[in-house]
């Protein structure tokens, strides 16, 4: 085999274990060890420089195939991060609390989340898909004092995420909701918004933010392209009469890149 049918396999290989272990979770942590090897080795195959390079070569020649395994990539290693987000949860309520690669390239990545739209005590963050095990809301009230709010659409990811802040962050700020953007009082409040780079309608959801929050809030919008888009959502266009980019945020070692927003000043009519 050359190097591209390699790389095709290697894909295939993928979509076929992540198929097995979302259609064997039981809400049981069986399947732990081998999901927490499978996602790390995931998490450093698309960080690859030189898959990266292979990856250019198999873009050239426009693949439909190619896009389908793309897309069903995405969908399951979506799906298997949030499994293993409730595997860490669940392992955490049983008293184990070691960390794994993927889990530590994304707490690295929180340090320098918004650049220079610093994170303050007096902030309010509210973050777009909190999962079971909601790192994100807990280090940031941890490290900075700011009142974080959560939001999730999956009802066991919501229930996990309250006991793990139970146990970890009980002193914390932080509070997790199933509720959409529009009916959540918070949102109109909120200084900083982070989407999970796995939330499937995070633009629409941006879309629909440019009505509900205030003037200065800043967005964080968590995307992986190009090699980076086997495990996360793609950036897309946004309406530039309401969302300004201000920072694109490229991170070749971590599994996603972020894009940083502010909104549009209103025109002003003077008649």
């Amino acid at each position: 085999m050359n190097e591209l049918e390699n790389f095709l396999k290697d894909l295939s290989d993928y979509l076929e274990r992540f198929n097995y272990l979302t259609a064997s979770f039981n809400h049981r942590i069986n399947h732990y060890s081998e999901l927490e090897t499978l996602i790390n080795k995931y998490s450093h195959f698309i960080t690859n420089v030189e898959n990266q390079e292979v990856w250019n070569q198999l873009q050239k020649q426009k693949n439909c195939d190619l896009n389908q395994v793309v897309d069903h990539l995405r969908n399951k290693s979506a799906l298997c991060v949030a499994i293993m987000e409730k595997y860490r949860a669940m392992k955490l309520l049983n008293g184990e609390t070691e960390i794994t690669d993927y889990f530590k390239n994304i707490e690295s990545c929180i340090e320098k989340e918004f650049g220079s739209f610093q994170i303050t005590p007096d902030s309010k963050v509210l973050l777009v898909g909190s999962g079971a095990f909601p790192m994100t809301p807990i280090l940031i009230a941890k490290r900075t004092g700011a009142e974080v709010v959560g939001i999730d659409i999956d009802d066991e990811a919501i229930e996990l995420g309250l006991k793990v802040i139970e146990i970890l962050g009980t002193e914390l700020n932080i509070r997790l909701e199933k509720k959409p953007v529009e009916y959540l009082d918070f949102t109109k409040d909120a200084t900083h918004i982070i989407f999970s780079s796995t939330v499937k309608d995070k633009y629409i959801i941006l879309d629909q933010l440019h009505e509900l929050t205030n003037e200065d809030v800043v967005v964080a919008m968590r995307y992986g392209d190009q090699l980076k888009s086997l495990f996360n959502y793609p950036s897309r266009e946004v309406d530039e009469q309401k969302w300004n980019k201000v920072e694109n945020v490229l991170r070749p070692d971590d599994v996603f890149d972020i894009e940083l927003y502010k909104k549009m000043p209103k025109f002003i009519s003077h008649v």
